[in-house]
C-alpha cells in the first residue's frame, strides 16, 4: 500500500489494541505507526508484545496532537491516514483515497465520511462539509472543506510536512483548523470525499467537555493572532474574557503566536467568511 496509518495515542493502551486489530483485518494490511504520548500504562510494551506488526514511535514528553507529526515523519509513503485510538478506517477506504490523490495532484488532504458508534450513525460534520458553501471546483474529488476530523482524515506526506503538520504551540484544541488555514494558503485543495469511510467509537476516556471548550477558546483565538487580519484578532479575544484560564493560556502562548505570524492570502480569507 501506499498509505500508512498514523495514531497517537496517551494512556487507552486496551482501547488502542482493539482499534489495531480492526486496521489489521483490512487486506491489504497498511503500515501502521503508533505514536505514543509518554503514556503511563505501559502502551508502548503492550503494543509491541501484542501487535509486533505495528511499528512504535515514542515520544519522550506529551506532545498532544503534534505528536502525529513524529508519525507522519517516520512513514515511507506518500499518504498518511490518521485514526484515533478509538477510530479506524473501513475496507476499501485508504485503496479509494490512494486513487484520488492519484489523480488529483492538487489534493493535499482528503476529510473522510466518519460513521460514530455501532449504529453507524453519520457525525453531524459529515453533513457541513458535504454541503460546504465552498463548492467543487472543476477537478476536484469533492468540497472544498476549511476543516476536518483528525481521526478521519487522509493527508498528502510532502503537502503535510511542507506546512509544518500540527502546530506545537496549540498542543490540543481546534489544531484541525491551523493546518487546514496553512494548507489552503500553499494553494492546496482539502475535499471531502463520501465514499472515504472510517469508524469512530468515541472512548469513554476523555476529557471534560468544559475543558476542552476552554482549550478551542484559547487555540481560536491564537490562531486568529498567527493567521487573520487584525480586526479578526480583537474578535478572536472576546471569548476569552469570559475564561480566565483560556486567557492566561493565550496570554503566555502570544509572545510565541506573534513570532510565527503571517497573514494569509487574500483568497483564503474570503473563503473563511463564505463560511463564516
Amino acid at each position: 500500500m501506499r498509505t500508512t496509518v498514523v495514531i497517537a495515542t496517551r494512556n487507552r493502551a486496551d482501547e488502542l489494541l482493539r482499534t489495531l486489530a480492526r486496521l489489521r483485518t483490512l487486506r491489504p494490511v497498511p503500515p501502521i505507526i503508533v505514536v505514543d504520548n509518554a503514556s503511563t500504562d505501559g502502551t508502548a510494551t503492550l503494543v509491541r508484545e501484542q501487535q509486533p506488526g505495528v511499528r512504535v514511535v515514542s515520544a519522550p514528553e506529551n506532545r498532544a496532537a503534534a505528536a502525529r507529526n513524529l508519525g507522519v515523519e517516520a512513514a515511507g509513503t506518500p499518504y498518511v491516514a490518521f485514526s484515533d485510538d478509538d477510530s479506524w478506517w473501513a475496507p476499501g477506504a485508504l485503496a479509494r483515497a490512494e486513487a484520488l490523490f492519484a489523480e488529483h495532484p492538487r489534493l493535499g488532504l482528503l476529510a473522510g465520511r466518519t460513521l460514530v458508534g455501532e449504529q453507524n450513525r453519520p457525525d453531524p460534520v459529515c453533513e457541513l462539509m458535504a454541503k460546504s458553501p465552498l463548492g467543487t471546483p472543476p477537478g476536484a474529488p469533492g468540497p472544498l472543506v476549511l476543516g476536518f476530523l483528525a481521526c478521519s482524515a487522509i493527508v498528502r506526506r510532502d503537502a503535510f510536512l511542507d506546512v509544518g503538520g500540527f502546530s506545537e504551540l496549540l498542543h490540543f484544541g481546534a489544531e484541525e483548523k491551523l493546518l487546514s488555514y496553512d494548507l489552503a494558503a500553499r494553494g492546496w485543495w482539502l475535499c471531502y470525499a463520501d465514499d472515504v469511510v472510517a469508524h469512530h467509537h468515541p472512548s469513554p476516556s476523555r476529557p471534560a467537555p468544559a475543558w476542552r471548550r476552554s482549550m478551542e477558546r484559547r487555540n481560536n483565538a491564537l490562531i486568529a493572532w498567527l493567521r487573520r487580519p487584525p480586526h479578526e484578532c480583537v474578535r478572536a479575544a472576546g471569548p476569552l474574557l469570559r475564561d480566565p484560564g483560556a486567557a492566561v493560556g493565550a496570554l503566555r502562548r502570544l509572545p510565541h503566536a506573534l513570532t510565527r505570524r503571517h497573514r494569509l492570502p487574500r483568497t483564503v480569507e474570503q473563503q473563511i467568511r463564505e463560511l463564516a
